[in-house]
């Protein structure tokens, strides 16, 4: 996404802001944003998921990187979004997470759409979620959760020197983005 696209983004939310009104979203696809089910092959050692294979991918959207992170119960992560980013999630278990994705850009078909979904032990999912779109997750379960996330840029760029490619909205007065 181009600094004129993240700009525009800001401008959207401002003009919410603004007018103290609130932005209704409406359930809806959500377009470049992939959700697929993790297939787990089980035999009698346990079990095996594929979570990434790059000839699934474009060249573009491969992993670059592979962080996990823990989240208590009753903790959110977000709501943010990345200008240039991809984020690949894998919400494989421990822990359940209601996922909220929010359609931003501008000049998206999907422009106004919203998920929420349950992923992670009880429906192991792979997410892929493209520049511009606000995303935020909530461990909704009794058990800290873990989330995989392989995105195809480095945090912080190459030796962390870099700034940070996110753009934070959790601490917006009048956010639209409700994590409900």
């Amino acid at each position: 996404m181009s600094i004129i696209s993240k700009e525009l983004s800001h401008v959207f939310i401002d003009f919410f802001t603004s007018k103290k009104r609130a932005l209704e979203f409406v359930e809806g696809p959500i377009h470049g944003v992939v959700i697929k089910p993790v297939l787990i092959q089980s035999d009698q050692r346990g079990w095996l998921a594929e979570i990434y294979r790059q000839d699934e991918l474009s060249p573009e959207g491969c992993p670059v990187m592979a962080y996990i992170s823990e989240t208590l119960p009753g903790v959110s992560r977000g709501p943010h979004e990345h200008a240039a980013q991809t984020d690949y999630f894998a919400f494989i278990g421990p822990g359940d997470f209601d996922l909220y994705l929010w359609d931003i850009r501008v000049a998206s078909p999907t422009w106004g759409n919203r998920i929420k979904m349950n992923v992670g032990q009880s429906n192991k999912q792979i997410v892929i979620v493209p520049p511009g779109i606000v995303h935020a997750y909530k461990n909704v379960g009794s058990v800290p959760g873990w989330v995989i996330n392989q995105p195809n840029r480095l945090y912080a760029g190459a030796g962390r020197q870099e700034a940070v490619d996110e753009i934070r909205h959790e601490n917006l007065p009048d956010t639209p983005f409700i994590l409900n």
